[in-house]
C-alpha cells in the first residue's frame, strides 16, 4: 500500500474540520495533541496500518492505560476520517467494563464542601460559584459560558453543543446566588464566568485555579477536575429519581451506556452494599 505522509497543512485542515463539526474545545485540544504526538512519533516516516499497530504497541509499552491507548486512537481515526486514509484505522484495545471507581479519584461530598469553604475562605467566591455551578446542573465545563445573567434570570441556560440543543434547569437557589454576584460585580448581560478583561474563562484557567486550591483545601490532586464535579453531580442526580434515562437527557449524552459510566461506584461502596444484603448469617 501507499504510504501517507501527515503535513502540517492537514493538521491544521483536521483542526478547521473539527470545528466545522461543532466539536468542543476539550476535544479539538485532545485530537490535535495526539495527531501530533502520532505525527512526532513518526519522525517523518509514512503512515500505513503497520505503522499505527507498531505505535499503538509502542504506547502500551511505555505504561499507557488501555482506556488511555484507545482514546489516543479515536483521535487519530477521527484524522484518518478527515484525510481520507480510512484504511490505515486499528483494532481498539479490548478493555474490560470497569465495576469501581479508583478511590484516588473519587471526589466525595465531603470534600467538595470543603473545596467549597476553603475557596470562600480564601476570597476567592468566583471559584466557590463556579464549581457549585457545574456540580448543582452537571455541565461540562465547555458549556460554562452558557451560564448568562439572562439564564440566571430565567432560570433556565439553552445549551448548544456537538450539534445538539437541550435546557438546563437552574435551580432557584443557585440562580440567586448568581444574581447576587451578578450585582455584586457589577456584571453587565451575558456570561456571568469572565476574566477581569472581561473575556470567558478557559478550560485552563478552570482546571488551574481548581488545582492551585487543592494544596489549601488538604484533597488529593487526583480528585480535583471540572469533569468530577459532573460524576458528583450524575450519582447525586440518580441516586435522588433512579431514572437513567432521565439523567442521560439532562447530561447531553446519546447514549445510556455512557451514562453508565459516570455511576460507577468506588470498591468501598460496592463492598458495604454487598455487606448490606445480610445474605451471610
Amino acid at each position: 500500500m501507499e504510504y501517507q505522509i501527515i503535513t502540517r497543512s492537514q493538521i491544521a485542515g483536521f483542526e478547521t474540520f473539527l470545528r466545522a463539526e461543532e466539536r468542543s474545545e476539550g476535544t479539538i485540544e485532545k485530537y490535535l495533541r495526539d495527531v501530533k504526538a502520532f505525527a512526532a512519533w513518526l519522525c517523518g516516516k509514512g503512515v500505513d496500518k503497520a505503522a499505527v499497530t507498531e505505535w499503538k504497541a509502542a504506547l502500551c509499552d511505555k505504561g499507557y492505560a488501555p482506556v488511555t491507548v484507545n482514546s489516543m486512537l479515536a483521535a487519530v481515526h477521527c484524522f484518518f476520517a478527515y484525510a481520507g486514509w480510512k484504511e490505515c484505522n486499528v483494532k481498539y484495545l479490548r478493555v474490560q467494563r470497569r465495576l469501581f471507581r479508583d478511590a484516588k479519584q473519587e471526589l466525595t461530598r465531603e470534600e467538595y464542601s470543603l473545596l467549597l469553604a476553603t475557596a470562600r475562605k480564601r476570597g476567592q467566591d468566583r471559584l466557590a460559584l463556579l464549581m457549585e455551578t457545574i456540580c448543582a446542573t452537571g455541565i461540562r465545563v465547555s458549556e460554562v459560558k452558557y451560564i448568562t445573567v439572562e439564564a440566571a434570570q430565567r432560570g433556565r441556560a439553552e445549551i448548544s453543543l456537538k450539534g445538539k440543543v437541550r435546557t438546563i434547569i437552574l435551580p432557584a437557589k443557585l440562580c440567586r446566588k448568581l444574581l447576587k454576584y451578578v450585582k455584586q460585580n457589577k456584571i453587565a448581560p451575558g456570561g456571568i464566568f469572565l476574566t477581569r478583561s472581561g473575556n470567558g474563562l478557559s478550560r485552563r484557567q478552570i482546571w488551574t485555579e481548581m488545582k492551585r486550591l487543592c494544596k489549601y483545601a488538604g484533597v488529593g490532586l487526583s480528585k480535583v477536575f471540572p469533569h468530577n464535579l459532573r460524576h458528583l453531580f450524575a450519582v447525586s442526580y440518580y441516586r435522588a429519581c433512579r431514572d437513567i434515562a432521565r439523567l442521560a437527557d439532562v447530561l447531553g449524552h446519546s447514549s445510556i451506556e455512557t451514562t453508565r459510566i459516570y455511576l460507577i461506584t468506588s470498591f468501598k461502596e460496592q463492598a458495604q452494599q454487598l455487606d448490606q444484603l445480610g445474605l451471610i448469617s
